[in-house]
């Protein structure tokens, strides 16, 4: 009876070793796919190792599509137009794209693999957004869990932005973590200084990237970051603005509002910023003083949850219903929101159902 059992283990094991083998072999045969070709526009065609993504493929290429996420599939900013080979629509795809987007041929780059020879269109401007070598210049603790991080350039040594724009950081492996990650943050500074630039960052719990900026990084530190990238900045118009961020969602605001102070402006503009409690709030000096350099503009914290021995009397609560107070005319207001998904989705439905145009609401959703 055991010798039979031992027989059968031994089957078994040989069945199993074999189909391995199989396996390996077909990985190796029928995932080579080659050297394949990427038509960019009708007007370039670069040439690329055949089975990744079409994102890290175009990246390789030195050409950066945004990616908020980082390549996960779940921030949508990778639109780009496949006019042939992209393969069949997945189904990771579909909640990111409306249904005119699919008919038109609009696919998420990170989730297209190139399999076969491939024929795209982006927008030219894409082809101005570079990978930058920086070092560590300084690390600011804001708050426990906020930092403001500046970038020093090395190569190339200037950089053009839109006070407003995100960069998108790339980490090193750390610890447990053996791969490279990248993720999308908003640039904290004025865009007068073309040699430096500042990162405002949260850390998020188990966050790849957030843990290794609090945890690893040091001032010194060369890192690397592509960009800039976005289309949230402020519009030339005479509208009121109603700016609305929460923790680390004040750093496109502020770099908006350091432009601003270089430029000038006598428009109506007033920044909600929501926090939980008073250790939440930082940079509010910094704040002030834009009331003093702009006269038309006004600072306003809401604390949700200040606590009794806070001895907070500021406004509590969420910030929508505090719109009423400064808003003269819905139709001529634009707004400005950086912060979660779900401020975003919530600050949206309260400014239209105030009247605020739905085109004049404008954000970088890094959800």
């Amino acid at each position: 009876m055991i010798k039979l059992i031992l027989t059968d283990i031994a089957i078994l094991t040989v069945v199993s070793v074999f189909f391995a083998i199989l396996l390996v072999i077909a990985q190796r045969f029928l995932s080579n796919y080659g050297i394949l070709k990427i038509n960019i526009n009708g007007k370039r065609d670069v040439s690329v190792k055949g089975g990744n993504s079409l994102l890290s493929s175009l990246s390789e290429e030195q050409i950066f599509i945004p990616s908020a996420c980082g390549g996960r599939g779940s921030c949508g900013a990778c639109k780009c137009k496949v006019i042939e080979g992209g393969g069949p629509l997945l189904p990771t795809e579909k909640p990111l794209l409306t249904k005119a987007e699919m008919d038109s041929g609009i696919r998420l780059a990170c989730q297209v693999k190139v399999k076969t020879e491939i024929k795209i269109d982006i927008p030219e401007s894409i082809f101005n957004i570079r990978r930058f070598k920086t070092r560590i210049a300084k690390i600011e603790d804001y708050t426990y869990d906020t930092k403001g991080i500046t970038f020093e350039l090395l190569e190339p040594g200037t950089i053009s932005f839109k006070a407003g724009q995100y960069m998108q950081l790339e980490t090193q492996p750390y610890g447990k973590v053996k791969q490279k990650v990248v993720r999308a943050y908003s640039i904290s500074s004025g865009p007068q200084n073309d040699k430096q630039f500042q990162l405002i960052i949260r850390l998020v719990p188990e966050g790849m990237c957030t843990t290794w900026v609090h945890n690893y990084l040091k001032e010194g530190d060369e890192v690397y970051l592509t960009g800039p990238y976005g289309d949230f900045f402020i519009r030339d118009t005479d509208a009121d603005i109603i700016f609305v961020a929460g923790g680390s969602g004040k750093a496109p605001i502020k770099s908006m509002l350091e432009d601003l102070e270089v430029k000038g402006t006598d428009r109506k503009m007033t920044y909600f910023f929501g926090a939980r409690t008073t250790k939440d709030l930082y940079l509010t000096e910094y704040m002030q003083h834009f009331e003093q350099v702009l006269p038309t503009f006004q600072y306003i914290p809401v604390l949700s949850h200040p606590s009794a021995d806070e001895n907070w009397n500021g406004r509590t609560g969420f910030v929508m219903p505090f719109f009423k107070e400064v808003m003269r005319d819905p139709k001529n207001t634009e707004a400005y929101l950086c912060g979660s998904p779900g401020m975003i989705n919530a600050v949206t439905k309260a400014l239209v159902e105030m009247g605020v145009p739905t085109e004049k609401i404008y954000y970088d959703s890094f959800g």
